[in-house]
C-alpha cells in the first residue's frame, strides 16, 4: 500500500512539474500566435479595407486556440455594437485572458493596441500595429529566455519534489 501511494505521490508531483513546463513553452507559442494575428489584422486594414468586426471574424477562424476565442468575442461584442471598440478588444482580453498562458505586461500591451483601434486612419492604424509587434517581440524574446532558463529546471523540480515527499513520509 506505502508503495502505491509513493508511485501516486511521484506521477502527481511529476505532473504537475509538467503542467508548469507546458505553460512556459505555451507562451513563446502563443506570442507567435498573437503576432501573426495582428499582421493579418494590419493586412486586412490596409488592403482589403475590411470592417474591423468581420476581420476579427475572419482572423478566429485562421487562429488555433486560444488566440481564436480573443477574436471571436472581439468580433461578437463588434456586431452586437454593445459598446466602442476600445471598451470592446479590453472586455475580450477580460474574457478569454485566463485561457493563455501570456503573463499581465503582454496583457497591458495589448489593452493600449485596444484604445488606439480604430481611433486613427489607415496609416497611423498600422504605425501603432507595428509598435505592437515591437513590444511583443521584445517579449516573445523574453519568453524564449525564461523558457530555455527554467522549463527543464521546473520538471525537475516536480520529480524531486515528489520524492522528498515520499523520503518525508518514510
Amino acid at each position: 500500500m506505502k508503495l502505491l501511494g509513493a508511485i501516486i505521490i511521484l506521477l502527481g508531483s511529476t505532473w504537475v512539474g509538467f503542467e508548469f513546463a507546458k505553460r512556459l513553452s505555451e507562451r513563446p507559442r502563443q506570442l507567435r500566435h498573437l503576432k501573426v494575428a495582428l499582421q493579418s489584422l494590419e493586412a486586412e486594414i490596409m488592403y482589403g479595407m475590411t470592417p474591423l468586426a468581420e476581420a476579427s471574424a475572419n482572423l478566429a477562424k485562421q487562429l488555433p486556440k486560444p488566440m481564436r476565442y480573443l477574436f471571436e468575442r472581439f468580433s461578437h461584442h463588434l456586431l452586437n455594437q454593445e459598446e466602442s471598440v476600445a471598451k470592446a478588444w479590453e472586455e475580450s482580453l477580460v474574457e478569454t485572458w485566463h485561457l493563455t498562458s501570456l503573463v499581465q505586461s503582454e496583457f497591458e500591451i495589448m489593452k493600449q493596441f485596444g484604445f488606439t483601434l480604430g481611433q486613427h486612419d489607415r496609416a497611423n492604424q498600422q504605425k501603432q500595429i507595428r509598435l505592437t509587434l515591437a513590444h511583443l517581440e521584445r517579449e516573445e524574446g523574453d519568453a524564449l529566455e525564461k523558457q530555455r532558463r527554467y522549463e527543464k529546471m521546473i520538471k525537475s523540480l516536480g520529480f524531486l519534489s515528489g520524492l522528498l515527499i515520499i523520503i518525508l513520509m518514510l
